[in-house]
């Protein structure tokens, strides 16, 4: 298949350091990939430098044909809108809308988003009350505000908020280290099984190598970034 995404050559530096360095990385279209590596070794920097949210000093990284350092700033928002849907670690949700208004959040900053739903026969409220219900969110639950969630409820509705309007890439960091193990295999069962129905292509992080065996592709973020090579030596 061909890449949804290409990483070449990138370099990223901050306050002096050097996190990423002369990073490859290609993941096709519809892979389920899980770059592990250890606290501190880059992973959240190389999500938010996929999604458009920092620029890096070097390199290249294409999202779906799409070159994002020749985007201007408000351009990457708006593709990181329409295109890729973030499960956060600490989730985001906005804790005073209910868990319905925080699955919408994601259709109401994006046109496509809502375009994408329209074309497949079914209206954003429908798909928002269908992915809850598929991520075994209770229907009685959807008025409730975020704060008023479990911390496994949240992180559900973390997922469906990235998940609705079918983004071509689903990012997502860490966001079952705060699970214990039966609830991290349901959560990743479901969140595999959505993207698979969506054609996506899910882009994971994790300090947890046991996690390994639901993807396609394991990725060691040490064997790619020459930053951890030259510390290391």
């Amino acid at each position: 298949m061909p890449a949804l995404l290409h990483i070449h050559d990138l370099r990223f530096a901050h306050g002096g350091r050097i996190i990423l360095a002369d990073l490859d990385l290609h993941v096709a279209r519809e892979e389920t990939l899980v770059v592990v590596g250890a606290s501190g070794s880059g992973k959240t920097t190389l999500l938010s430098i996929v999604g458009g949210v920092l620029s890096p000093r070097e390199g290249r990284v294409c999202v779906l044909g799409e070159d994002l350092a020749q985007l201007s700033a408000r351009a990457r928002d708006r593709f990181r809108a329409d295109h890729i849907g973030f499960v956060f670690q600490l989730f985001n949700l906005i804790p005073y809308l209910s868990m319905q208004d925080n699955i919408l959040l994601a259709c109401r900053f994006s046109a496509a988003r809502r375009k994408r739903i329209a074309a497949a026969g079914s209206t954003p409220l429908a798909e928002a009350r269908r992915l809850a219900a598929r991520l075994d969110l209770p229907a009685n639950l959807l008025a409730r505000p975020a704060m008023t969630l479990s911390v496994g409820q949240q992180q559900r509705v973390a997922a469906a908020r990235a998940l609705i309007g079918r983004p071509g890439l689903i990012i997502a960091d860490e966001p079952t280290s705060a699970l214990d193990a039966d609830r991290q295999t349901r959560f990743l069962d479901l969140l595999l099984s959505e993207c698979d129905a969506a054609g996506a292509t899910l882009l994971f992080v994790s300090h947890d190598r046991r996690l390994s065996a639901h993807f396609d592709r394991v990725v060691d973020l040490s064997a790619l970034n020459q930053a951890a090579k030259e510390v290391a030596s």
